[in-house]
């Protein structure tokens, strides 16, 4: 039996055009960057060239890209970096304020709320999982070292208010970041455009590597580095660099900015999962959460809420069926423990469902979905009744 995979919104497949490209710096190619030899030249330059290629489909200048190992990682460097500005570090400091969301991925909340000395201010959303900028903006202070908001919620695909919110934080002189490592390879991001001062983008959720996604930061900010140790990436995250991850991540990009395909691929991934969504919410007690305009969500991500059954086993009965699907973030599949982003939003955190397509879909797969979800609702339904 052939496996349907509809997780893409944790981990995508890898692109061919992304493994073309690595092979080269994975199996010819070993030399340092940093290296002033032929060889380490070759490597620089391949670098550079991917550096160019992110810059390009995220509207950001190739200096303001900082290649980083994860969204995590970026996560925390921006974090880290506006406290250590604010004087406020790992060492000492106190008084400084990061102001977000209530749904806000596990990286952000943990990276804010490591010092127990920073206070970490945490605004709720409402039904759909969205923030009111004028409540967010109403918690800034004279202590606020940061404000951080996703661009998209990474499980039930709402997209968040960032204009409003990035226009009064700069009104008010503070930091921005926009985690947008959810929304990165589905919608366009334009840093530029969107006048934040940091934002996090990853590559695995799109096609590129693991171990590939960058920190963009506004040109003329200085922060002090998180990752210590070399002055890479312009001293900015010590280390040497990934130089295969760097070219596919590179390379993913192109192949998305070229010719509309990032537009191409957003609208198919909204034909199939509107027809995910439409065929599961036929089953009774079947809802979809976050906001049920399609303009105000991500295309590739379902998020469906099943009354009666609790996510896990409908989770496992798709597996032992050949459909891997999540339930909550790709982050917390390890304890399955309920979805605090669900409980921000006032719906049942321990039946959710997530489903998520990407580059390498076929309509069979929603299909294959389609068909198995309703008589495994039904079964498991049966069983808690007898």
């Amino acid at each position: 039996m052939a496996r349907v995979y509809l997780d893409h919104a944790s981990s995508s497949p890898l692109r061919p055009v992304a493994l073309e490209a690595m092979l080269p710096y994975l199996r010819d190619h070993p030399a340092d960057p940093g290296r002033l030899h032929q060889e380490g030249k070759v490597t620089r330059v391949a670098l550079e060239v991917a550096r160019e290629q992110v810059a390009a489909l995220f509207g950001a200048r190739p200096r303001e890209v900082v290649f980083t190992s994860s969204g995590t990682e970026a996560v925390n460097t921006a974090v880290y970096g506006a406290l250590a500005r604010a004087n406020v570090d790992a060492d000492g400091g106190s008084g400084a304020t990061v102001v977000t969301t209530a749904v806000e991925h596990s990286a952000v909340l943990d990276a804010a709320g490591r010092d127990p000395r920073t206070q970490v201010v945490t605004v709720g959303v409402d039904h759909h999982g969205r923030v009111d900028p004028a409540e967010l903006l109403d918690a800034v202070d004279d202590r606020t070292a940061l404000v951080s908001v996703q661009l998209a919620n990474h499980e039930v695909g709402t997209i968040q208010p960032v204009a409003a919110v990035i226009e009064g934080a700069r009104e008010r002189g503070v930091l921005v970041h926009v985690d947008a490592c959810a929304a990165a390879g589905h919608v366009p991001v334009d840093f530029g455009a969107l006048g934040a001062d940091l934002c996090s983008v990853t590559g695995h959720k799109w096609g590129a590597p693991k171990g590939a996604a960058a920190l963009l930061v506004r040109r003329g900010l200085r922060l002090p580095g998180f990752v210590l140790g070399g002055a890479q990436e312009r001293a900015r995250r010590g280390g040497i660099e990934d130089v295969a991850a760097a070219v596919g991540l590179g390379a993913a990009a192109a192949e998305l900015a070229a010719d509309g395909s990032l537009a191409r691929e957003a609208a198919e991934a909204r034909r199939r999962t509107d027809r995910l969504a439409a065929r599961a919410s036929a089953v009774p007690g079947v809802a979809r959460f976050g906001d049920p305009d399609p303009r105000g969500t991500l295309p590739h991500l379902v998020c469906l809420g099943v009354e009666g059954v609790e996510a896990e086993p409908v989770l496992l009965a798709l597996d032992q069926h050949g459909v891997a699907v999540h339930s909550g973030s790709s982050c917390s599949s390890e304890m399955l423990e309920p979805s605090p982003v669900l409980a921000a939003m006032g719906v049942d955190a321990d039946r959710s469902l997530r489903a998520s397509v990407g580059w390498s879909t076929v309509d069979d797969d929603v299909e294959a979905f389609a068909t198995a979800f309703p008589g495994i609702v039904e079964r498991l339904r049966r069983l808690r009744t007898t």
